[in-house]
Protein backbone atom coordinates (compact mmCIF):
# COMPACT_ATOMS: atom_id res chain seq x y z
CA UNK A 1 0.00 0.00 0.00
CA UNK A 2 3.09 2.06 0.71
CA UNK A 3 4.45 2.25 -2.64
CA UNK A 4 0.73 3.46 -4.10
CA UNK A 5 0.16 6.12 -1.89
CA UNK A 6 4.22 7.19 -2.77
CA UNK A 7 2.78 6.78 -6.67
CA UNK A 8 -0.44 8.83 -5.56
CA UNK A 9 1.41 11.97 -4.20
CA UNK A 10 4.03 11.88 -6.95
CA UNK A 11 1.04 12.04 -9.46
CA UNK A 12 -1.17 15.01 -7.60
CA UNK A 13 2.65 17.11 -7.52
CA UNK A 14 2.89 16.07 -11.29
CA UNK A 15 -0.94 17.53 -12.03
CA UNK A 16 -0.15 20.58 -9.57
CA UNK A 17 3.04 20.99 -11.05
CA UNK A 18 1.41 20.93 -14.86
CA UNK A 19 -1.94 23.15 -13.53
CA UNK A 20 0.64 25.60 -11.98
CA UNK A 21 2.80 25.65 -15.35
CA UNK A 22 -0.40 26.23 -17.56
CA UNK A 23 -1.51 29.15 -15.10
CA UNK A 24 1.70 30.95 -15.51
CA UNK A 25 1.10 31.21 -18.88
CA UNK A 26 -2.53 31.99 -19.34
CA UNK A 27 -2.97 29.10 -20.94
CA UNK A 28 -6.19 27.59 -19.71
CA UNK A 29 -8.21 29.28 -22.19
CA UNK A 30 -6.82 26.80 -24.61
CA UNK A 31 -6.93 23.66 -23.11
CA UNK A 32 -10.50 22.73 -23.94
CA UNK A 33 -11.54 18.63 -24.27
CA UNK A 34 -11.30 18.67 -27.91
CA UNK A 35 -7.26 20.85 -27.79
CA UNK A 36 -6.73 17.91 -24.92
CA UNK A 37 -7.42 15.46 -26.34
CA UNK A 38 -6.26 16.34 -29.85
CA UNK A 39 -2.89 17.07 -28.24
CA UNK A 40 -2.96 13.73 -26.63
CA UNK A 41 -3.09 12.03 -30.37
CA UNK A 42 -0.89 14.54 -32.03
CA UNK A 43 2.11 13.83 -29.06
CA UNK A 44 1.26 9.61 -29.37
CA UNK A 45 1.56 10.43 -33.20
CA UNK A 46 5.07 11.05 -32.23
CA UNK A 47 5.82 8.18 -30.16
CA UNK A 48 5.11 6.49 -33.15
CA UNK A 49 7.30 8.46 -35.51
CA UNK A 50 9.84 7.23 -33.44
CA UNK A 51 9.65 3.88 -35.50
CA UNK A 52 9.04 5.36 -38.79
CA UNK A 53 11.53 3.57 -41.83
CA UNK A 54 12.66 1.02 -38.71
CA UNK A 55 13.50 -2.67 -38.86
CA UNK A 56 12.62 -5.29 -36.82
CA UNK A 57 10.36 -2.65 -34.84
CA UNK A 58 12.83 -1.44 -33.30
CA UNK A 59 13.16 2.85 -32.41
CA UNK A 60 16.00 4.54 -35.14
CA UNK A 61 18.72 3.55 -33.01
CA UNK A 62 19.83 8.00 -33.70
CA UNK A 63 15.92 8.88 -31.85
CA UNK A 64 16.47 6.10 -28.77
CA UNK A 65 16.80 9.20 -26.10
CA UNK A 66 13.37 10.81 -27.60
CA UNK A 67 11.19 8.15 -26.43
CA UNK A 68 11.12 9.21 -22.91
CA UNK A 69 10.78 12.55 -23.76
CA UNK A 70 7.90 12.13 -26.10
CA UNK A 71 6.09 9.39 -23.43
CA UNK A 72 5.84 12.47 -21.15
CA UNK A 73 4.31 14.78 -23.73
CA UNK A 74 1.43 11.76 -23.49
CA UNK A 75 1.77 11.43 -19.91
CA UNK A 76 1.59 15.13 -19.74
CA UNK A 77 -1.86 15.30 -21.48
CA UNK A 78 -3.45 11.82 -20.55
CA UNK A 79 -3.26 13.89 -16.48
CA UNK A 80 -4.57 17.08 -18.45
CA UNK A 81 -7.51 15.67 -19.49
CA UNK A 82 -7.81 13.35 -16.69
CA UNK A 83 -7.99 16.70 -14.27
CA UNK A 84 -10.53 18.43 -16.71
CA UNK A 85 -13.02 15.84 -16.31
CA UNK A 86 -12.14 14.89 -12.24
CA UNK A 87 -10.88 11.64 -12.99
CA UNK A 88 -8.58 9.68 -10.60
CA UNK A 89 -6.07 8.39 -13.28
CA UNK A 90 -4.82 5.64 -11.11
CA UNK A 91 -8.50 4.18 -9.95
CA UNK A 92 -9.48 4.45 -13.54
CA UNK A 93 -6.18 2.65 -14.49
CA UNK A 94 -7.17 0.26 -11.94
CA UNK A 95 -10.86 -0.32 -12.77
CA UNK A 96 -10.04 -0.82 -16.27
CA UNK A 97 -7.14 -3.37 -15.64
CA UNK A 98 -9.98 -5.40 -13.33
CA UNK A 99 -12.27 -4.87 -16.58
CA UNK A 100 -9.41 -6.48 -19.59
CA UNK A 101 -9.06 -9.54 -16.30
CA UNK A 102 -12.75 -10.46 -16.94
CA UNK A 103 -12.78 -9.40 -20.61
CA UNK A 104 -9.43 -11.72 -21.53
CA UNK A 105 -9.10 -14.35 -18.77
CA UNK A 106 -6.07 -16.13 -18.89
CA UNK A 107 -7.01 -19.39 -19.76
CA UNK A 108 -8.79 -17.83 -23.06
CA UNK A 109 -6.11 -15.13 -23.76
CA UNK A 110 -2.96 -16.62 -23.12
CA UNK A 111 -0.71 -16.32 -26.32
CA UNK A 112 -3.56 -15.06 -28.54
CA UNK A 113 -3.78 -11.48 -30.01
CA UNK A 114 -7.63 -12.08 -30.87
CA UNK A 115 -10.05 -9.45 -29.32
CA UNK A 116 -11.94 -10.54 -25.98
CA UNK A 117 -15.47 -11.38 -28.21
CA UNK A 118 -13.30 -13.38 -30.69
CA UNK A 119 -11.71 -15.39 -27.53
Amino acid sequence: MGKINKSSNRLQKLQEDIKQFTKERDWEQFHDPKNLALSLVLESAEVLELFQWTKDNEINPKKKDEIGDELADVFYWVLKLADHYGIDILDALEQKMEHNRKKYPTEKARGKADKYNEL
